[in-house]
C-alpha cells in the first residue's frame, strides 16, 4: 500500500525515505523484530495508516511550545515519575553520584532501541564510572517493563506522560514538531548539568559523548 508522509516544502531531502521506511534496515542485530507490523517506524516517530496518509501517532498532537530550558551549569528543576514497576522514583534520588538523563521519543522505535542497547552494552562503563543511567519518554509504565524485559535493560526507564518534564527541561521537537526530541543530560553529584546532547539521528553517539565527560569529572 503506498503511503507518504507530508511535510513542508523545505524538509530537507535527506530526512525523507525514498519509499515505505522498512524497519528491518535501521535496526543492529540485537532487534527481535515481529513478523508483521501495524506502524511503520522512523526512528522514533510512530506513523499509523489512515487510507492514502501516513498520520503520526501518538505524537500528532504532540506539542513544541516549551515552558523552560535547563542550560550547562543550571540545576534542572526536579521531577517525581513512574518507572516501568509503576514505583515513584524522584531525581534527588541520584543526589550524590552522577546521573545521566536521556530523553527519547518512543519505546520500541528503532532508533530508541539502538540507543538503549547501546546503553545497555557500555552500563558496565557508567557503573565504573560511579553515574547512574535514566531513560525517559512519554510511554506509560507498562510499555517501558515490557521494552525492558525485551532488551534485558539494566537501568530505570521513567514516564513522562503528557511530557510534562520534557518541556520543563526545555527538549525540543524534530521534524517541524512532529518527532519528540532526543537529549541526554549529564548531572554531576551535586544535580549540576555538565553536558547537554542532542543528537536525533545518531542514538548511539549519545553514549560516546556521555562516557567522554563522565571520565574527566
Amino acid at each position: 500500500m503506498a503511503s507518504s508522509l507530508t511535510l513542508s516544502n523545505h524538509t530537507p531531502a535527506s530526512l525523507l525515505p525514498s519509499h515505505t521506511p522498512k524497519t528491518q534496515s535501521f535496526v543492529s542485530q540485537c532487534l527481535p523484530l515481529p513478523s508483521r507490523l501495524s506502524e511503520s517506524q522512523f526512528y522514533g516517530l510512530k506513523l499509523s495508516y489512515s487510507s492514502s496518509l501516513l498520520v503520526p501517532s501518538p505524537y500528532s498532537s504532540f506539542k513544541t511550545s516549551i515552558f523552560a530550558k535547563v542550560n550547562k551549569g543550571s540545576v534542572p528543576p526536579s521531577f517525581t515519575l513512574k518507572d516501568q514497576d509503576g514505583k515513584n522514583v524522584s531525581l534527588s534520588k541520584y543526589k550524590g553520584k552522577p546521573v545521566v538523563v536521556y530523553f527519547y521519543p518512543a519505546d520500541d522505535t528503532p532508533g530508541c532501541t539502538k540507543q538503549a542497547c547501546a546503553f545497555r552494552d557500555s552500563y558496565e562503563k557508567f557503573k565504573k564510572a560511579g553515574a547512574e543511567v535514566v531513560g525517559i519518554s512519554g510511554d506509560d509504565p507498562s510499555s517501558h517493563k515490557t521494552f525492558v524485559k525485551r532488551y534485558r535493560l539494566p537501568f530505570t526507564l521513567l514516564s513522562d506522560e503528557g511530557n510534562k518534564v520534557r518541556k520543563e527541561w526545555g527538549v525540543a521537537a524534530d521534524l517541524f514538531g512532529a518527532l519528540p526530541g532526543r537529549q541526554t543530560y549529564v548531572l554531576d553529584k551535586k544535580g549540576v548539568v555538565q553536558l547537554i546532547y542532542n543528537n536525533q539521528f545518531q542514538p548511539e553517539k549519545h553514549i560516546d559523548e556521555t562516557l567522554k565527560l563522565l571520565q574527566s569529572l
